[in-house]
């Protein structure tokens, strides 16, 4: 599957409960967060700067689902990166 000009095919990534001050922040408590986390399946030929298999932040509200070999990816335009995670944010 190869994305074509700004779309990008994304795989959601489920964060794992963290906590903070004591309580179990949940991905249902932290449905005010905007933007979610997301790896690089293919990016279309007219993006600049992503590749394969970068993490991103993009908008939640952005983008359509696709299943492809029985497995759910979801597509989004350029435009709706907000973030790309570097080495340092691993940290």
């Amino acid at each position: 599957m190869q994305a074509i000009n700004f779309n990008i095919v994304i795989e959601k990534i489920k964060d794992k409960p963290r906590t903070i001050a004591g309580l179990e922040i949940t991905e249902k408590l932290d449905s005010d967060n905007r933007y979610l986390r997301a790896k690089i399946i293919s990016v279309g030929e007219q993006v600049p700067v992503l590749k394969q298999e970068d993490i991103i932040h993009y908008d939640k509200h952005a983008g359509h689902g696709i299943t492809h070999g029985g497995k759910l990816y979801h597509l989004i335009n350029f435009g709706d990166v907000v973030i790309v995670e570097t080495t340092d944010d691993a940290e």
